[in-house]
């Protein structure tokens, strides 16, 4: 990388360079530098609707970039080691789906967990690829699903030596990696891509003592997130390219769902925040290590909740561990992990990433400080005083192995009925049901519905999670394929 070069930011210096030149605009956007809208400008601030601008000469075009844009995306790839580094602006869903449509054609084969987002699945849906799962690993004490297994991955090539990629998460929500440079060794002896869902990922580029990154490890693409970790604008993130696949075949992919008028305040979001991460990622992630390292022991010594990082580490189906991810386990003291992220926020004012039906996970990063830090632990602390019960009755994991019947894409557009989910037992989904965060399908299209499905979408409905995925805006009824 080169520190001297990473200095610059040209998308966000040409939007400086636009502001002082006074331009009177006959463009779109309507708000014409916010003077049409005063009360979204007096929300926002004149400084922001000053710069939301459209494509021009002087400020490139994201689907056809041949000045700043395109220097910045130099930059962005040199800063995270890749061939090339795509700006994405509509998400890393979108970053996701360009992946997988980038390599994989309908009815061809993509080796994936089973623990993916919904964005991945979408794409197949969209693609009309063929998922071969393989299923993840299971901690039965804390009920969360794990990495691949490398055994597990070798079965399903040989059972799948025509499959085009190997789709990876580089971390789960919960921070486990798998083996992601055996995995990319593998694939590519056998003449597969390896994509990487690196949504919450971002660090592992620039800071020390964190899991190997999708670059690093010599996969082919890599979906990230920078928003998440890095700093950035929601809804802002990178699509980063080895040397492969073609970079114009890949923009050519994007420039199918990606819009075609990329926001100037997501562009130079990332833009600025790239900047900030190579000039001083080391030390930020540094810092955000420590807190997370500290907020983890604090957590334990409390007792009752279980603040897990690298012990879990078996060299396989937990072969790294995002030591930044605070993820605590709370079914011991008798709570769902959504109800502590209710009370903490109702009670506390306290905001974390996501309660499931056993844990909670706090994401440190770029932003946070000690002292929020402390007023989080002594909240726990509190919770648990209060609120400790015994845990019988509680459901004990978060992952249900699916029965796949038909390809997403085929059910999705198959004939279709409305059954309530509660006597859908046998019957084939249509769509999906998932609690969000953390957005992994709990039900995909043309997977078997099982009375274990019902059990735990019932669950997690009385325990407060929120469910979404189904055309019933109050998951009491789900679209099922009509079987000939």
């Amino acid at each position: 990388m080169n520190s001297f070069w990473q200095g610059k930011a040209p998308i966000y210096e040409a939007l400086l360079k636009y502001k002082s030149m006074r331009v009177v605009p006959f463009d779109v956007p309507g708000h014409k530098q916010g003077k049409g809208n005063p009360e979204l400008t007096e929300f926002l601030g004149d400084k922001c609707l000053a710069v939301d601008v459209n494509s021009m000469k002087p400020l490139d075009n994201l689907v056809h970039p041949v000045s700043v844009i395109k220097e910045a995306e130099e930059l962005a790839a040199d800063a995270f080691g890749a061939n090339h580094a795509f700006f994405m602006v509509n998400g890393t869903t979108s970053a996701v789906q360009a992946m997988i449509m980038s390599v994989c054609k309908q009815g061809e084969k993509i080796i994936m967990p089973r623990n993916v987002h919904r964005s991945a699945i979408n794409a197949l849906i969209i693609s009309g690829a063929i998922p071969v799962y393989v299923n993840p690993g299971v901690n039965k004490m804390l009920g969360i699903p794990l990495g691949m297994s490398i055994k597990d991955i070798e079965k399903a090539i040989a059972k799948n030596p025509d499959a085009k990629a190997i789709f990876v998460n580089n971390p789960t929500y919960y921070g486990i990696c798998s083996d992601l440079k055996t995995i990319t060794e593998l694939a590519h002896r056998h003449n597969m891509y390896v994509l990487v869902d690196e949504a919450h990922g971002s660090h592992f580029y620039f800071g020390d003592n964190l899991p190997i990154s999708a670059m690093a490890a010599g996969a082919d693409m890599a979906a990230v997130s920078m928003h998440k970790t890095g700093g950035s604008l929601t809804q802002s993130s990178f699509l980063l390219k080895g040397t492969r696949l073609s970079t114009g075949h890949v923009r050519q992919t994007i420039n199918l769902t990606q819009t075609t008028s990329g926001s100037y305040l997501l562009l130079s979001s990332l833009d600025i925040s790239r900047r900030n991460l190579a000039l001083a990622g080391k030390s930020i992630f540094e810092k955000a290590s420590a807190l997370a390292n500290y907020a983890r022991e604090e957590i334990n010594k409390i007792g009752g909740y279980y603040a897990f990082s690298k012990e879990l580490i078996n060299g396989d189906s937990v072969y790294d561990f995002d030591h930044t991810k605070l993820s605590v386990h709370t079914r011991e003291i008798g709570l769902a992990g959504i109800e502590v992220y209710d009370i903490l926020r109702d009670d506390y004012g306290i905001q974390i990433e996501l309660g499931d039906i056993g844990n909670i996970l706090a994401i440190i990063s770029v932003g946070d400080r000690a002292l929020a830090l402390e007023r989080l632990v002594s909240s726990l602390s509190e919770i648990k005083r209060l609120y400790m019960r015994d845990k019988k009755g509680m459901l004990d994991h978060e992952y249900i192995n699916p029965e796949v019947v038909m390809t997403p894409q085929k059910a999705f557009y198959a004939d279709q009925h409305s059954v309530p989910i509660k006597e859908s037992t046998g019957f084939i989904s249509g769509e999906f049901v998932m609690c969000y965060p953390p957005g992994i399908p709990i039900l995909a299209p043309g997977e078997r519905i099982t009375n274990e499905i019902i059990d735990y979408i019932a669950y997690a409905k009385s325990k407060g999670s929120s469910l979404t995925g189904t055309e019933d805006m109050t998951i009491e009824n789900i679209r099922v394929v009509e079987e000939v």
